[in-house]
C-alpha cells in the first residue's frame, strides 16, 4: 500500500475513533458566589461537532450574559484527538441552592450541577437594607402611591448603593403594554453609612402612567455592571478616586485587570390601580394635584370694528401630568354666531417641580367678528380630578362681553350706547338706551321742533329748484370713477400677491370690493366668500384670514390666478348690463 493510501486509512480510522470516544462533560467556576454575580459554565465536548447545546432548560433560574466557542485538535504520538468548549456567562435570577439543570449536546447528556448564591439577588427593599460584608452593590425601589389612578402619574424612587467602583453600567425599568415609563430630571448622588459600611448613594426617579385599571406588575429596575474581578490582581485605574466613578466611565477600566459583570435587580412592582370615578364626568380626564387656569387679552382696551382681531390667551398648568396629556381649550371654548376663532399651534412645555411633573399648555385664539354688534362669550368651564382630595373640582374662566363696531365703509348693525367703544368687559346685564336717555318735555321742546320742521322744508325746496336747473350727471362720468377706483385697488391687491404680504392683498381686496359695490360692500373676507359663491375662492380666502391673524407664511398667487379668472367670467356675465358692475370689472 503506497503512502497515500495509508494517510487516507488512517484518517478514517481517527476520525471513527473520535466519533466513538464522543462525550461531554460540564463544571461551574465558581460553585459558589454572591447576590448579582454571575459565573461561568464551561460545556466540554470530546470529538468534532457542529452542533450546538440546547440552553432553554437554563432560562427558569439564570440569564445568559455572554457566549464564547473554541476548538483544538491535538496528534501526539499518531494519536488524533479533537475537543470543542463552550464558555457561558450565568446570572443568576435568585438566591438559594439552584440546580443548573442538565443539557442536551449532540446525543450527549451533560451532568446537573449545583450552585449556592449567598442571600438574594434581588434588591433590598426599603428598611430591609442587606447587613454588612453581604452586598457591595444593592438597590431599593420606593412607589410614591401604592394605588394610584388610571393614567396618573406615580413616582418611583430608585437607590443604588454601592462601595466599589463599577463600570459600564446601566440602569434600566422596562415599560409594558400596561404602564408608561419617563425618567423624571437627571440623577442625583450623595452618601450613606449603613452597618458601619459607607456607600455611594445615586437616586434616579421615573414617572410611572398606568394605562389601565386593575392590578399591574411590572419588572422592577434592574443594574447592569462590570465590577473588578480580585482574582485577576491589582488594577492601578480601577480604585483611583480620579478615574473611577460610579458609572464606569473610565477609558482605562479594564487596561490592567480583568473584570466580571453584576446584575442588581428590584422586586418585581405592584400597582393597584383605580379607575375613573363615576364622579369623575369632566369632559377630559385629568388626575393631577393642582390645576390652573388663566387668560389674557390683546389688545385689552380701545374700540374693536368688524374684521379686526383680537387675541386671546390661555394658559393652563397642572400638577402631576405632562403637557401632552393637556386637552385643547380652543376646542372646549364656545362661541356665538358672527364670531369665529383661529387658534395659532400651541406651546407645551414638560418640567419638573419637587417630586413630581409639571406641564403646560400656552395657546393663542385670534376671535373676528363678521359683523357688528354685541357678542357675548359664555363662560370657559374645565373640570379636573384631584388626586389629593380624590374628588372633582372644576376651573373656570368667567363669562366676556364684546362690542364689535361697523367697519370702515360699514353701516352700523348695533345700537352702540356708551359703552360700545369699551371692546372687553365682563358679562352683566345691560340697561337699555330707552332707560339711560331721558328726552325732556316741555313748551320750549315744542316751538323748538316747529321752527326745526319749517326750516327743514324751505331747505327741502330750495335743494329740489337747484336739482330741476341742475343738468343730470353723465352715467359714464360715474363709470369712469369706480373704474378707476378698481384698476387702482386690483393693482396694489395682485402687487400684493406677488409680494407674499397677507396684510397688505386683504387690505388692497377689501378695497377692491368696496369700489366694486359702493353701496354694499363686505365687511370681511368671510362677507366677500359669501358673496362670490366659489369653493376654490372660499378656500384660499380662509387661508388668507387664518395667515392675517394666526401668523405663518403665505404664498399670494393662489388667490391672485383665482381672483384673476373669476374676474374674466364677472366680466362675460355682466357684458350685457353696462349699469351693473361686476365684482372684477
Amino acid at each position: 500500500m503506497n503512502s497515500p493510501c495509508r494517510l487516507f486509512v488512517f484518517a478514517v480510522l481517527s476520525t471513527l475513533s473520535l466519533t466513538a470516544a464522543a462525550a461531554v462533560s460540564a463544571w461551574l467556576d465558581p460553585t459558589q458566589t454572591g447576590p448579582g454575580e454571575a459565573v461561568q459554565l464551561i460545556l466540554k465536548h470530546d470529538g468534532q461537532t457542529g452542533k450546538q447545546p440546547d440552553l432553554g432548560p437554563l432560562k427558569q433560574d439564570f440569564d445568559v450574559l455572554g457566549r464564547s466557542t473554541g476548538s483544538s485538535i491535538q496528534i501526539v504520538n499518531g494519536t488524533m484527538s479533537a475537543q470543542t468548549e463552550i464558555n457561558l456567562t450565568l446570572m443568576p435570577k435568585h438566591g438559594g441552592t439552584l440546580q443548573v439543570p442538565a443539557l442536551q449536546w449532540d446525543g450527549e447528556t451533560t451532568p446537573a450541577l449545583t450552585l449556592t448564591v449567598s442571600g438574594n439577588a434581588a434588591a433590598a427593599q426599603p428598611g430591609n437594607v442587606p447587613a454588612s460584608g453581604s452586598a457591595h452593590v444593592f438597590l431599593t425601589a420606593t412607589l410614591d402611591q401604592k394605588q394610584p389612578y388610571v393614567q396618573a402619574a406615580d413616582t418611583l424612587t430608585v437607590r443604588l448603593y454601592t462601595d466599589q467602583p463599577l463600570y459600564q453600567a446601566s440602569l434600566e425599568l422596562q415599560p409594558s403594554n400596561d404602564v408608561l415609563v419617563q425618567q423624571l430630571g437627571q440623577d442625583s448622588q450623595t452618601s450613606a453609612t449603613r452597618d458601619g459600611r459607607s456607600y455611594r448613594v445615586v437616586e434616579r426617579k421615573y414617572l410611572l402612567f398606568p394605562q389601565r385599571s386593575g392590578k399591574i406588575h411590572l419588572d422592577g429596575p434592574v443594574l447592569n455592571a462590570e465590577v473588578q474581578d480580585d482574582r485577576g490582581g491589582n488594577d492601578p485605574f480601577g480604585t483611583n478616586a480620579f478615574f473611577g466613578n460610579v458609572f464606569g466611565r473610565n477609558p482605562f477600566a479594564g487596561m490592567m485587570n480583568a473584570t466580571k459583570p453584576l446584575r442588581v435587580r428590584t422586586d418585581p412592582l405592584l400597582l393597584d390601580v383605580r379607575p375613573r370615578p363615576a364622579s369623575g364626568t369632566g369632559h377630559d380626564w385629568l388626575p393631577a394635584q393642582k390645576v390652573t387656569l388663566a387668560e389674557t387679552w390683546q389688545p385689552d382696551n380701545g374700540p374693536l370694528h368688524v374684521g379686526d382681531p383680537i387675541t386671546r390667551h390661555l394658559h393652563l398648568s397642572a400638577l402631576g401630568l405632562t403637557a401632552s396629556q393637556l386637552p385643547d381649550l380652543s376646542v372646549l371654548m364656545p362661541l356665538p354666531d358672527g364670531l369665529r376663532a383661529y387658534p395659532d399651534q400651541a406651546k407645551l412645555d414638560t418640567g419638573v417641580q419637587g417630586d413630581g411633573v409639571v406641564g403646560t399648555r400656552d395657546q393663542d385664539i385670534a376671535l373676528i367678528a363678521s359683523r357688528s354688534g354685541r357678542y357675548q362669550i359664555p363662560a370657559l368651564h374645565l373640570s379636573w380630578w384631584d388626586t389629593t382630595r380624590n374628588q372633582q373640582r372644576e376651573v373656570e374662566l368667567p363669562a366676556r362681553t364684546l362690542f364689535v363696531l361697523p367697519g370702515s365703509g360699514g353701516v352700523a348693525a348695533m345700537s352702540a350706547g356708551p359703552t360700545a367703544g369699551m371692546p372687553l368687559l365682563p358679562a352683566s346685564p345691560s340697561k337699555s338706551i330707552a332707560e339711560r336717555i331721558r328726552a325732556p318735555a316741555s313748551a320750549h321742546g315744542y316751538w323748538l321742533s316747529l321752527v326745526l320742521g319749517v326750516l327743514w322744508l324751505g331747505t327741502l325746496t330750495a335743494w329740489g329748484v337747484s336739482r330741476r336747473r341742475r343738468p343730470p350727471s353723465s352715467p359714464d362720468a360715474n363709470r369712469l370713477t369706480r373704474t378707476v377706483a378698481d384698476a387702482d385697488a386690483r393693482k396694489a391687491f395682485r402687487q400684493a400677491c406677488h409680494d407674499d404680504d397677507p396684510h397688505a392683498a386683504r387690505r388692497t381686496l377689501l378695497d377692491w370690493a368696496r369700489a366694486t359695490w359702493p353701496l354694499d360692500p363686505p365687511l370681511g373676507l368671510q362677507a366677500l366668500s359669501d358673496r362670490l359663491g366659489d369653493a376654490e375662492s372660499t378656500s384660499l380666502l380662509k387661508q388668507l384670514d387664518r395667515v392675517c391673524y394666526a401668523g405663518g407664511t403665505w404664498t399670494g398667487k393662489p388667490l391672485a390666478d383665482t381672483l384673476t379668472r373669476l374676474d374674466g367670467n364677472t366680466k362675460e356675465r355682466t357684458a350685457a348690463t353696462p349699469g351693473l358692475a361686476g365684482l372684477y370689472p
